[in-house]
């Protein structure tokens, strides 16, 4: 049987995005199907590495990224291309998770298997849009905090959970709503219906990390709240800015200390 830390690696490591969206969708229905084992004997993860990725987008620094207006089809295509920027790096995240840490319960391979399928079918998505409005990946520059951030929590499971899936794409549940509305407000529906879709799917991706954040806790004798505080101050404190969607977040498993606590550090 072939293994899922196998499939896992071949999704990170390819680099063109279409190829990437069909080995995603092709090891998830494998490993549902029950044809991917999880093997006790599996060598460990080789150290993270940048993932497989195509030449374009150009990666510059936060700052350097160009911001534009959702006044014109331009913008519009310039936004969504942010976004699957974003998703593009979502899959490889989810894929990480999987091969990277070893010995966790198979529901936990199977929520990042399940995370990275949603996350490929969003950048598609967005991808068919961007063509809609004469775009494609690559146009723009991007950044990359989110792999920068994977590569810092490569040794730790728990602290992955935490700072990845809680506090970086947290942040999306808390700006999507926004996004949508000037979508609308722009006359944009049918991107504003996308993004509607992957609000829904990103509180229950969100979610995943929140159960296996506590899970890790749980298994090294940690209180949950007072851990995520501790590493969102010593790691993450500048990622971390509201306004928070409450409600989104409270569905993702956010108690009210860690909002009380989270809106004290604005």
């Amino acid at each position: 049987m072939r293994s899922l830390f196998d499939a896992a690696r071949a999704c990170l490591d390819e680099a063109e995005p279409a190829r990437k969206v069909a080995l995603t969708h092709a090891a998830a229905t494998a490993f549902r199907a029950g044809e991917l084992g999880i093997p006790d004997d599996a060598p460990p993860p080789a150290p993270i590495t940048a993932p497989g990725r195509p030449e374009t987008p150009r990666l510059v620094h936060p700052r350097d990224v160009p911001q534009r207006g959702m006044g014109t089809v331009e913008g519009r295509a310039a936004f969504l291309h942010a976004i699957a920027h974003i998703e593009f790096n979502a899959v490889n995240l989810a894929w990480d998770a999987v091969y990277r840490f070893r010995g966790m319960p198979v529901g936990y391979y199977a929520d990042w298997v399940g995370v990275a399928d949603d996350e490929a079918r969003h950048f598609a998505m967005l991808s068919a849009r961007m063509a809609e409005l004469g775009a494609a990946y690559g146009d723009h520059a991007a950044h990359n905090g989110l792999w920068e951030m994977a590569e810092k929590t490569a040794d730790d499971c728990r602290v992955r959970m935490a700072l990845v899936p809680r506090v970086l794409e947290a942040r999306g549940l808390d700006v999507t709503p926004g996004m949508i509305a000037r979508l609308r407000g722009n006359g944009d529906a049918v991107s504003a219906e996308i993004l509607e879709v992957i609000l829904r799917e990103e509180v229950a991706h969100v979610a995943a990390g929140t159960r296996w954040y506590h899970w890790c806790c749980a298994r090294e004798g940690l209180a949950p709240g007072p851990e995520f505080i501790r590493l969102v101050r010593e790691v993450a404190r500048s990622s971390v800015r509201g306004p928070f969607n409450r409600p989104a977040r409270a569905a993702a498993g956010f108690d009210d200390d860690e909002m009380r606590l989270l809106e004290a550090m604005e």
